[in-house]
């Protein structure tokens, strides 16, 4: 969700249950300019609000011109200061799998799993335990990443792909019609591709490289793990994510208008495929 309006923008989420409080709003519409004019970001993102046991976690990302390259996440807790979170590589997002449970709220606070493992062989054979260390942190940082792979997405043609690589902003992007948006192929992951290079090359011959360079939500396994809603009339339409609950992409149908949010526990629904 762009931070240029936010306070107004919130309210297209308001009935998933995304709440912020005036003071709340006023702080992030003052703490988000300073951050983007201090990092000399091209547009800050209000990404949500991860919630934890004592203190909850407000996340905002910055981008440059190029959408793709070179985004940071930040987090506060009191919606004022903002502390940078460290790039999730993948062996701290594998790591971060093992802590169990709720987030503390406390970004020093460290899990710690503890592993059995085999050392010798025969009747040699002893049990040595492990213990791995987790820092919230870190696994703040891979939950976030997740969720944006997993489920952040954007309407067909809100994005394109200029010939030097770059993915930015589509200026002649006019809003999906009402037509368009009741259809989950009008709306892309917003991350590299993964089932596209695996299509044949008819199949690809027929997409506009400047447009579906991104997989469709059609496409997403299990399948039924959307749930698209319109609200007003069909002057709202609403995409919640059953795989992860609490995100919520909103867009107005002929205006540029659009934007999502997280709000949640930062869990996981794995029984998804046993509940469609």
């Amino acid at each position: 969700m762009d931070s240029v309006g936010l306070h107004l923008s919130i309210d297209y989420v308001g009935s998933s249950g995304v709440i912020l409080s005036p003071e709340q709003k006023a702080a992030l519409q003052t703490s988000l300019v300073i951050l983007q004019n201090e990092n000399k970001f091209n547009k800050v993102y209000f990404w949500g609000k991860i919630f934890g046991v004592k203190d909850d976690y407000f996340v905002a990302q910055g981008t440059y011109k190029d959408e793709f390259a070179g985004r940071k996440t930040f987090y506060s807790k009191d919606c004022i200061r903002w502390g940078l979170l460290p790039p999730a590589t993948q062996a701290m997002r594998t790591q971060s799998k093992l802590a169990k449970g709720r987030f503390t709220g406390d970004p020093a606070y460290e899990y710690e799993h503890v592993t059995t493992k085999k050392v010798g062989e025969g009747e040699e054979a002893t049990e040595e335990e492990e213990t791995i260390t987790i820092k919230e942190e870190d696994r703040l940082s891979s939950i976030i990443a997740e969720i944006d792979e997993d489920v952040r997405i954007i309407p067909r043609g809100a994005f394109i792909k200029a010939p030097t690589g770059e993915v930015v902003s589509n200026r002649s992007f006019e809003g999906l019609s009402v037509a368009e948006s009741s259809k989950l192929c009008n709306y892309m992951h917003f991350r590299e591709p993964l089932v596209l290079n695996q299509k044949s090359l008819l199949q690809r011959a027929n997409l506009d490289k400047a447009i579906d360079f991104m997989d469709n939500l059609e496409e997403d396994i299990p399948r039924g793990s959307w749930a698209l809603q319109f609200e007003r009339g069909s002057g709202l339409v609403v995409l919640r994510s059953l795989l992860w609950p609490g995100y919520v992409f909103y867009h107005v149908p002929g205006t540029r208008c659009l934007g999502s949010v997280y709000f949640g526990n930062g869990e996981k629904n794995l029984d998804l495929p046993f509940m469609l």
